[in-house]
């Protein structure tokens, strides 16, 4: 059977499908992408930690059940969750490495957990490993999934494929580098406060943000317990569907996930239906802001415009509390990651700074060498909003903001099904070019980070280029309504080109 693609190039989805067929095979898929990430690393570095061994091994029992399950007639259905229990077997994953992955280091691009290897899996890799996948690698991020750009790991920065010269965003920019350089066929980052989707606009990918509670945290290094969500990353819209579909789902393990079954996202796309006829797809004034880029702009009211032409009602509507999300966040985000990096001391956990004198002195070396810039900066910022004196006047007033950006998004989904912005106000910036003004560079998040504040879900998937460099679509939805923001979102991507596009890497 003559393959379309190159093979490190498939989808999730796409590859499955032709593993199923016997087609092609599990060892010669990974070896593809292994010999793909040898080839693109030296100009990207979108890796920390890559499982070459282990991987093929995996590949090798993979095929071997795929031999299995032909020469018995259990041929798996092509759709998630009906006729076959590993809608995945023998694709390799890609993992952000601030998910706890058993016998694998996890680093969370820090260098106080450089040599902290898990002795478990995170729910989602559990999932995922039970669906079939195997691991391939683990992906830079920016240090505990703080920052905008993956400049911020303590093993050096991520470069854009697109331009090498840029950013891939962040802080899940070595998922999305991997992603859009095909070094891998489907991958997993974490959303914080856009964190999935962000770079996922600067790298012309997909990324999507399930709503809060929907995907369990367990195993996950936390950043800020209340806004953290794992999400797919991956090269297209269906992947992404099928991804969310595995590792969806209430677990004991973590109380903030819900309790109630998780739909087959798949099942909205598989109609081929494109059209929107009777869609209510909201464009909220607030996210067309002074300081957008001119071109970023044009392509999203393009992108508009072409939602409308598939027959999607578009209405203006209003967040007027959007303003006041960026100092919002960057009051909660701190202050929840000032207490859960309190445990990094060398005392109780973490590696300990070999100096003389009181258990004071050993703590302020241990996290004065294993911390970088910004989570020290961040550390000192939530520490300060929760002093005391300062908590009601900070900490307790942002929580108070939070209830009323939520209540914004409650009144517009009353209007609408669907809220559509632009993911990322600029295209993807210069490496170095925000790195000294910490402001300038979370504003880079100022249209993804009202949605986890809200906890509800988001995707941004390509939309257009300026100058050859991606700008992407978000699409919003009420909270537990995934299925509408996708059935929009895969509309918009089988009408385009954009998703099509590849970087111009040689080799």
């Amino acid at each position: 059977m003559a393959i379309e693609t190159r093979l490190e190039q498939l989808t999730a989805h796409r590859a499955a499908e032709l593993l199923r067929q016997g087609a092609i095979s599990s060892v010669e898929l990974t070896h593809a992408v292994l010999e793909r990430i040898t080839q693109c690393e030296p100009k990207i570095h979108a890796y920390l930690t890559v499982t070459a061994e282990l991987a093929l091994e995996q590949a090798k029992r993979a095929d071997e059940q795929l031999a299995d399950a032909r020469k018995t007639g259990d041929h798996p259905s092509h759709t998630f969750g009906t006729g076959f229990g590993a809608p995945l077997l023998g694709v390799p994953m890609t993992i952000k490495d601030v998910i706890s992955t058993q016998g694998v280091t996890t680093t969370a691009g820090s260098r106080i957990l450089e040599n902290f290897v898990p002795v478990y899996d995170a729910t989602v890799i559990e999932k995922l490993k039970a669906a079939g996948a195997h691991l391939i690698g683990k992906t830079n991020p920016d240090e505990f999934a703080m920052g905008s750009s993956t400049e911020n790991s303590g093993y050096g920065v991520t470069h854009n494929p697109w331009d090498l010269e840029r950013v891939p965003g962040g802080s899940s920019g070595g998922s999305a580098a991997a992603m859009a350089a095909d070094e891998g066929v489907f991958s997993l980052g974490t959303d914080t406060g856009g964190s999935v989707r962000q770079p996922a606009s600067l790298t012309s990918t997909v990324g999507l943000r399930p709503s809060y509670g929907r995907v369990s945290r367990w195993g996950v290094i936390a950043f800020a317990s209340s806004l953290d969500q794992v999400g797919p990353m991956t090269k297209d819209v269906r992947d992404a569907a099928l991804i969310l579909s595995v590792i969806a789902g209430h677990d004991a393990r973590d109380s903030t996930t819900v309790n109630t079954p998780a739909p087959n996202y798949l099942m909205g796309l598989e109609t081929g239906d494109w059209r929107l006829d009777g869609m209510r797809v909201g464009v909220p004034r607030e996210y067309f802001v002074e300081g957008m880029a001119r071109e970023v702009e044009v392509t999203i009211r393009n992108a508009i415009a072409h939602l409308e032409s598939l027959g999607a009602e578009i209405h203006a509507v209003s967040l007027p509390h959007t303003e006041y999300a960026l100092p919002t966040y960057y009051l909660l985000a701190p202050a929840e990651a000032s207490a859960n990096l309190a445990r990094y001391d060398g005392v109780k956990y973490g590696p300990r700074a070999d100096v003389a004198g009181d258990v004071w002195d050993v703590i302020r070396a241990t996290r004065g060498r294993g911390f970088g810039p910004e989570v020290k900066r961040r550390i000192m910022l939530g520490t300060y909003a929760l002093s005391a004196g300062y908590y009601d006047a900070y900490y307790l007033k942002a929580q108070k903001v939070r209830t009323l950006i939520k209540r914004d998004f409650d009144q517009a989904f009353d209007q609408v099904d669907v809220l559509v912005s632009a993911a990322s106000p600029v295209p993807p910036f210069r490496i170095g070019e925000k790195a000294d003004d910490p402001l300038q560079m979370y504003l880079a998040d100022v249209f993804t980070l009202a949605q986890p504040l809200a906890g509800i879900p988001a995707i941004s998937l390509p939309a257009g280029f300026s100058d050859g460099l991606p700008i992407g679509l978000q699409i919003m939805a009420r909270a537990f309504e995934e299925e509408k923001m996708l059935h929009v979102a895969y509309a918009y991507e089988q009408t385009t080109e954009w998703h099509e596009r590849k970087p111009n890497l040689r080799g």
